[in-house]
C-alpha cells in the first residue's frame, strides 16, 4: 500500500517487483542512453532547429517525470499485506457494486497493479472515493465527471489475491 495525501493504495509483491525494475532500468541504463541521445544531436550544430535534440529532451523530461512518480511510489509503499475479508471495501480490495440495475466488479487499487482480467479504480477516482471505507449492504453517491450523482450499493467484497 502507498501513502498519498492520506489515501491508500494496493500493490501485489509483482506489481512492485516490476515497478522496482522499472526503475532501476530508467535511473540507470535509461539516463545513460538519453544523454548519449542528447549529446549526438547536439554535436549536429543549431540546437533551435535540431528536431533529434528536441525530442531527445523531451524523452528525458518524460523518463525524469516517471523516475520521480515511480521513487514516490515505492518509497512509501507496503507490499503484500492482504486486507482483511471482513465486508468493508479498501485498497486491495475486489468489489462488486450494483449501478443502473446492473452488477459490476473491480479491484480498488494502483493502476500498476495492471491486472488485465478486471478493471482497476483508484481511491482517488470518483467510484473509489465513494465506495472506500463502506461496507457491503451500504448505498453510497458520487458525482460523476458529468456532474450527474450516482447511486451505487455495495454487494460484495473480497481481498485481491491476483
Amino acid at each position: 500500500m502507498t501513502e498519498t495525501a492520506g489515501k491508500t493504495t494496493y500493490l501485489t509483491q509483482e506489481a512492485y517487483n516490476r515497478l522496482k525494475d522499472e526503475l532501476s532500468e530508467l535511473s540507470g541504463p535509461g539516463r545513460t542512453d538519453i544523454a548519449k541521445k542528447i549529446e549526438a544531436a547536439r554535436a549536429e550544430g543549431d540546437l533551435r532547429e535540431n528536431g533529434g535534440y528536441h525530442a531527445a529532451k523531451e524523452e528525458q523530461g518524460k523518463m525524469e517525470a516517471r523516475i520521480r512518480q515511480l521513487t514516490q511510489l515505492l518509497e512509501s509503499a507496503i507490499i503484500g499485506t492482504t486486507p482483511d475479508d471482513d465486508g468493508v471495501v479498501e485498497s486491495g480490495m475486489v468489489v462488486t457494486v450494483e449501478m443502473f440495475g446492473d452488477e459490476e466488479t473491480f479491484l480498488l487499487g494502483s493502476r500498476e497493479i495492471a491486472d488485465a482480467s478486471m478493471q482497476v479504480y483508484s481511491e482517488a477516482s470518483p467510484i473509489g472515493g465513494a465506495v472506500n471505507g463502506h461496507r457491503v449492504g451500504e448505498t453510497v453517491t458520487y458525482e460523476a465527471p458529468n456532474g450527474r450523482t450516482i447511486e451505487v450499493k455495495i454487494v460484495h467484497t473480497k481481498p485481491y489475491t491476483g
